[in-house]
């Protein structure tokens, strides 16, 4: 898990709406960048801040190369 902790009330919205549609969401924090379902979003005491713990996502593997297209025109003689 990754915890972060963020004093943007944005991009703490985004990741609130995030969790909440239980969709995949980016943090870069320090040169590093997470990407994972969202798990809990606290406010902090203080109520500037939000702390933001992020379940990664499994990497996802190399998608299989796709066959090309055949390049000939089936309706050419249609043109003639």
């Amino acid at each position: 898990m990754f915890t972060y902790q963020t004093t943007d009330r944005k991009e703490a919205r985004r990741l609130r709406i995030a969790q909440f549609n239980a969709r995949p969401a980016t943090v870069r924090s320090a040169g590093a960048t997470v990407t994972g379902r969202v798990r809990s979003i606290v406010e902090s005491e203080s109520g500037a801040a939000w702390v933001v713990t992020i379940v990664p996502d499994a990497p996802k593997s190399a998608a299989p190369a796709m066959r090309r297209a055949p390049r000939m025109c089936l309706a050419a003689e249609d043109y003639l």
